[in-house]
């Protein structure tokens, strides 16, 4: 899946740190700086797919020797702790060509440089042999101070500002992901980045409606492992891959982010599927079937089995993740019986491979255990028919299929205890 990230550091003084260096080693050559008299040697570095500057067009020419033009910012600045370079840190999809990632970070260079007069030296990096395969990467270094026709001028105090800062770089993460969003959308890849918090995302989707999406945003951001852990979790990895077995985590803070990971691959899972039902739905009703029949058959291409190993489980997850409270059925049914639980029934019967009021006791949220004592006590949970029907119909005709007694029920049981969720959605 593609993600998001941009960061942006600055190279000081005050930390013991210099231009010179920074380029030596980000772009993998040797670099003498004239400052501080040292040479920084980096032509053995690996991993490097590819390196540019770019100027603005009154640039002199000087400054497209690398070496030169580190060395006359360092020059420019005459403090102590001066800024001498400021770093601009991209991942790069790896769902996208060599050449695309090449051209997105190119036209985001290019806008540094038309937005802020400054020289960009950019160098586009491999993922690490030992690491994450799809970490493609890029680290863009431009100077504090715009590049004119007689050298380095006036610092981009738009940048240093407190004010504006944060303004110019929310507005340079936007285009960053812009960028990425248009080279996933041009090779057909569906899914898409975005640079707001997820704090930001989540609103915005309880905005249009979507809840959903709003509650697989409402978790906290991933913990970052640190380079120790990483490299211990990278080298449990490939021994459980070389052993053929699966991968555990050796570390509290590994184990951690694979939970949550694993928890968000659930729920895409999850998400997938019902967009197959709300289709399938769709489609059957547009072929004339009732909405019962076309529910039923929305809910076998979620259950299928050749998408998922255990359709139990996944009825359960499901049921959890769409709760709604269900409207009042519209639709005749024989009397003294629940038409669509029998319909139901036949379902599950064959889909779980159980008995069939087993199957129905169990989709109305009960547990094993609880099989033959009274299904209408308080303890009943709604059924997967009350959970699924919103998404179902949206934007379509609503499916109801519950009488109206349940409906009564479900809300005083809505009203004595709180439905089960998933931990694992929580993170």
């Amino acid at each position: 899946m593609a993600s998001y990230h941009l960061s942006v550091k600055t190279i000081k003084r005050s930390a013991g740190r210099t231009a010179t260096a920074a380029a030596a080693y980000r772009v993998g050559e040797r670099i003498e700086c004239q400052r501080e008299g040292r040479v920084h040697d980096y032509t053995r570095k690996q991993g490097i797919e590819e390196t540019f500057i770019l100027t603005p067009k009154d640039a002199p020419d000087w400054a497209s020797d690398r070496s030169r033009l580190w060395n006359e910012a360092e020059a420019s600045e005459t403090r102590r702790n001066s800024v001498t370079a400021r770093e601009w840190e991209l991942a790069l999809p790896s769902e996208i060509s060599a050449e695309d990632r090449s051209q997105i970070t190119r036209d985001f260079a290019q806008e540094l440089v038309s937005r802020y007069g400054v020289a960009v030296d950019v160098a586009i990096h491999a993922p690490h042999r030992e690491g994450d395969q799809r970490n493609h990467h890029a680290h863009v270094l431009t100077s504090t101070r715009k590049l004119e026709a007689g050298g380095f001028t006036a610092k981009t105090r738009v940048l240093d500002s407190a004010k504006t800062g944060g303004v110019e770089i929310e507005q340079m993460r936007g285009l960053w992901a812009e960028l990425q969003n248009r080279a996933l959308e041009r090779v057909g890849e569906i899914e898409r980045v975005d640079h707001r918090s997820l704090e930001k995302q989540r609103e915005t989707a309880l905005d249009r409606g979507d809840k959903l999406s709003a509650e697989e945003l409402d978790r906290d951001p991933e913990l970052k492992l640190g380079p120790a852990a990483n490299s211990m979790e990278r080298r449990a990895k490939a021994v459980a891959e070389g052993q053929g077995r699966e991968y555990v985590p050796v570390t509290e803070r590994g184990a951690v982010v694979h939970a949550a990971r694993q928890a968000r691959a659930a729920f895409r899972e999850m998400r997938a599927r019902l967009e197959l039902a709300r289709e399938t739905y769709g489609i059957e009703r547009e072929a004339g079937q009732g909405r019962v029949s076309a529910g039923l058959a929305a809910l076998r291409a979620a259950t299928s089995k050749e998408r998922d190993p255990n359709p139990k489980d996944f009825r359960e997850r499901l049921a959890r993740v769409v709760g709604r409270p269900r409207d009042q059925d519209d639709v005749p049914k024989p009397e003294g019986r629940n038409y669509a639980r029998e319909r139901l029934k036949e379902i599950m019967e064959k889909d779980a491979g159980r008995d069939g009021q087993a199957a129905v006791h169990k989709l109305d949220g009960h547990s094993e255990y609880d099989l033959g004592e009274d299904t209408g006590r308080d303890e009943r949970k709604p059924s997967v028919n009350e959970r699924l029907k919103d998404v179902l119909n949206k934007p379509r005709e609503r499916l109801e299929i519950e009488d109206e007694r349940d409906q009564e029920k479900d809300q005083e049981v809505e009203k004595d205890r709180d439905i089960d969720r998933d931990p694992g959605l929580s993170h």
